[in-house]
């Protein structure tokens, strides 16, 4: 299984990105896909998750600036992310599994892309 992120780089507070990643070597349709994301020093933290119907789960926190979406026939998972702020300057993680809020042990991980917000 390979999980490729792209779409990440060096944005104003305020600002938008667009997040891709790109699957392979996996049954896309029926797996959930999620992003997470990891700043230094701190824990990885799911931000989004979709399932296979299309149904999404956000922590409370970022409802309403994370938006993500996937398209089944290009095996891409993709993440909206609105009105950035700095805090949101992280690692941006893609992620496949069964599960799209709980992070398991036996999740398939992309190498992340690096998202950093100026302020």
């Amino acid at each position: 299984v390979q999980l490729q992120a792209s779409g990440g780089g060096l944005v104003q507070a305020g600002g938008s990105l667009r997040l891709s990643c790109a699957a392979s070597g996996l049954t896309f349709s029926s797996y959930a896909m999620g992003w997470s994301r990891q700043a230094p020093g701190n824990q990885r933290e799911s931000v989004a998750g979709i399932r296979s119907d299309g149904s999404t789960y956000y922590p409370d926190y970022l409802k309403g600036r994370f938006t993500i979406s996937r398209d089944n026939a290009k095996n891409t998972v993709y993440l909206q992310v609105n009105s950035l702020k700095p805090e949101d300057t992280a690692i941006y993680y893609c992620r496949a599994g069964r599960n799209a809020v709980v992070l398991t042990s036996r999740d398939y991980w992309g190498q992340g892309t690096q998202v950093t917000v100026s302020s």
